[in-house]
């Protein structure tokens, strides 16, 4: 490859941190579980709509447990990372899946971003801004030292590669 060949859109080589599968969980009980309480509630509190209550109440749950054992497994599967000296790609999503490749020369900000429950598992999410209008490249679920590492070497690597405006 020449140095004014682009980068290939291709499936980057890691997965993310099994650790991500218990972070997704929880994340998908936080959706599920109120609404289930609040109809198990309804359900018992109110007799002359229990059988219409109880039958949104199996809907809901039966959907919840769907996505409940379901997402976190075919999101792991899906999301893979890669850096290399010429670019990030990623892939993430699930059911709408999606590839993103971004030239180091490209790089405007890297980021690490982690909320409260993912801080709980170890985990880091690390944020590639370009002047993409697609925007960012979110890789979420990454080791919290590995992420710190890979924001530092590529915001070296961007700020030693020329540009689009050099």
């Amino acid at each position: 490859m020449s140095d004014h060949d682009p980068p290939q859109l291709r499936r980057p080589r890691h997965r993310l941190e099994r650790r991500v599968l218990g972070w997704w969980s929880v994340q998908a009980a936080v959706v599920v579980l109120p609404p289930v309480a609040v109809l198990t509630l309804l359900t018992a509190l109110i007799p002359p709509a229990r059988t219409w209550l109880g039958l949104s109440l199996g809907i809901v749950a039966g959907l919840g447990l769907a996505y409940l054992l379901v997402m976190p497994i075919w999101r792991y599967r899906v999301h893979r990372w890669e850096t290399t000296d010429e670019a990030v790609y990623a892939v993430s999503g699930w059911f709408w899946q999606r590839s993103r490749i971004a030239p180091v020369a490209r790089l405007q900000t890297v980021d690490t971003v982690s909320g409260p429950i993912q801080r709980l598992f170890g985990l880091t999410g690390l944020v590639v801004t370009t002047a993409s209008a697609a925007g960012p490249i979110r890789i979420q679920g990454l080791d919290r030292k590995l992420a710190q590492q890979l924001a530092e070497t590529l915001a070296g690597r961007a700020q030693a590669t020329p540009g689009d405006g050099q």
